[in-house]
């Protein structure tokens, strides 16, 4: 049983969390989501230990929803119907870890290549596999710089090539070309390559936008990543990674401790991720993530407007949610919980409010006076 001060100190950590959720704006989180139906689970031992469409001696696990969860997104990014696999992972670091490994069995002496703009785990990733890097310059929408990479791999064209793409960089949203890079691979004959999506935060609804980025499996994808927790909303951070079946097979091996193939980063998994995911895509479908977009594309319209007109000079990315503004002072950056570098961003995610974006306003007008 708790003592009384331990109890102090847990209401006083439910109180500041509330208060910092409720305040945040630079960072992709929904707020918007309620998964109390499933807080039954909670009180199971859950473990989708191994791969998720395998069964395991260990029974108490969603494998089931999970390979529904895997359904609905492989069908979303247009994966070939009898050539896909994925799971649900922890985020969207892990789904890029998944991917760079199945480029990395691949093409063992490959080397990586990304732009300026990339989150800073895919450098950690790459040092994690033990693979060369070369990065590229990325242009001042935060997209990568096309000339320089197709230079870049020119001078390398005898090693495989693999191609890790921002579908929504970090900062500004910026999203690669995967038929612009697949263009320059074909006008340099590099057969070998892979091609990697990072699409955390805008894997979701990428497929809805006009016009649609070229990210998916149709466009020349080798594997995708998303975020759960970001558009879509989920308590604890959680993903989704898809691939191409014939690549997995090449890595996968047989546990017998388990009963099932070990296929996937981790061996232990959490099970109660899935069942948020597949609650999430039963609850909306592609119509209620249609409309979760729009509202947020209609907010994000309105904030660079309103900065404008207060004479901040913000701007967003084609259909973007990210709004990018110059960079604020400490005092506002840490109130609004606003990532930043060179420049300042909020990003506009599901359950982001107006009178929220009137208040920061408000409050960088007021230091600029």
């Amino acid at each position: 049983m708790l003592t009384p001060q331990d109890q102090t100190r847990l209401d006083a950590l439910y109180a500041s969390m509330k208060e910092a959720t409720e305040g945040a704006l630079g960072y992709p989180v929904a707020r918007d989501f309620d998964y109390a139906p499933l807080y039954r689970f909670l009180q199971f031992p859950a473990n989708n230990i191994g791969d998720p469409f395998q069964a395991s001696t260990y029974r108490v696990g969603s494998r089931e929803m999970e390979r529904e969860v895997i359904d609905f997104f492989a069908a979303m990014f247009k994966a070939p119907a009898n050539d896909y696999w994925g799971y649900v992972t922890n985020g969207g670091t892990e789904g890029n870890l998944y991917g760079l490994y199945l480029a990395r069995e691949l093409y063992p002496n490959g080397i990586v290549y990304f732009s300026e703009e990339t989150h800073y785990s895919v450098a950690k990733n790459v040092h994690f596999l033990g693979l060369r890097h070369i990065m590229i310059r990325a242009q001042k929408n935060g997209e990568i710089d096309y000339e320089d990479l197709k230079e870049s791999i020119r001078l390398h064209r005898d090693v495989p090539a693999i191609i890790f793409a921002n579908i929504g960089t970090t900062m500004k949203e910026g999203r690669d070309d995967i038929r612009r890079i697949q263009e320059i691979l074909r006008e340099l004959v590099m057969r070998d390559h892979y091609i990697h999506s990072d699409a955390a935060f805008c894997g979701p609804f990428a497929q809805f936008l006009e016009p649609k980025p070229a990210f998916d499996f149709a466009d020349g994808a080798d594997s995708i990543a998303l975020s759960g927790h970001k558009f879509i909303g989920a308590p604890m951070p959680c993903g989704v990674v898809i691939a191409r079946k014939r690549n997995v097979e090449r890595i996968g091996r047989s546990i017998g401790y388990i009963g099932s193939m070990d296929t996937t980063i981790t061996g232990s998994r959490n099970a109660f991720t899935p069942l948020i995911l597949w609650y999430a895509v039963k609850s909306m479908g592609e119509e209620g993530l249609r409309k979760r977009l729009a509202r947020c594309q209609e907010l994000a319209g309105y904030a660079v407007a309103a900065m404008n007109a207060r004479g901040i000079a913000a701007w967003r990315n084609e259909n973007a949610l990210t709004v990018v503004f110059p960079r604020v002072s400490d005092t506002v950056k840490n109130k609004w919980q606003l990532a930043t570098q060179d420049v300042s961003h909020l990003i506009v995610a599901p359950g982001t409010s107006k009178a929220l974006i009137d208040a920061l306003i408000a409050d960088i007008v007021e230091e600029q006076a």
